[in-house]
């Protein structure tokens, strides 16, 4: 196999984090979190990059070879989809997802889980808002990994990927 560059793909508390890690260090390959690319840290703070800027750091790290990104479903990184040669669809039962969100927020709230955000309970609506957008239009996205069907790995667990 030759290059490798990997797209895990997944709605809120999937595991694609999780996955992500497991598997940069199985292969050897550097991993990114989408959100921040989106959401870019500076010392002053952070801001959320135009989409001309996201795909501009995204290609600029495509052109440094290999990689694992991920994240959920965005306009701003279609091209992704293109550029990857495996498409991972974290696909976790609703409930799963739904649990993970508020053991997350918990963790956070009690300084056991770091994160980028600010985790309060505006944070936590959200959480469950954009689980119940995706589920109310997973159709669309179902269309949309149809077209790259050959490349796409679908994953109800996050341990359920066998590594050759």
């Amino acid at each position: 196999m030759g290059m490798k560059k990997i797209l895990i793909i997944g709605i809120v508390a999937s595991g694609k984090t999780t996955l992500a890690k497991r598997l940069s260090k199985k292969i050897n390959v550097p991993w990114y979190e989408l959100d921040t690319i989106v959401h870019h840290q500076t010392p002053t703070g952070r801001y959320k990059r135009t989409t001309e800027e996201q795909i501009e750091v995204l290609k600029e790290i495509d052109n440094n070879g290999e990689w694992i990104f991920e994240g959920t479903d965005r306009k701003s990184y279609q091209c992704l989809y293109q550029m990857a040669d495996t498409i991972i669809f974290l696909d976790t039962p609703l409930w799963k997802r739904r649990i993970r969100i508020l053991t997350r927020f918990i963790k956070q709230k009690l300084g056991i889980e770091k994160c980028h955000y600010n985790p309060d309970f505006l944070m936590l609506k959200m959480m469950y808002k954009w689980t119940r957008d995706f589920e109310q239009d997973r159709s669309s996205f179902e269309a949309k990994l149809k077209i790259y069907s050959e490349k796409v790995i679908r994953l109800s667990n996050n341990n359920k990927l066998n590594f050759p």
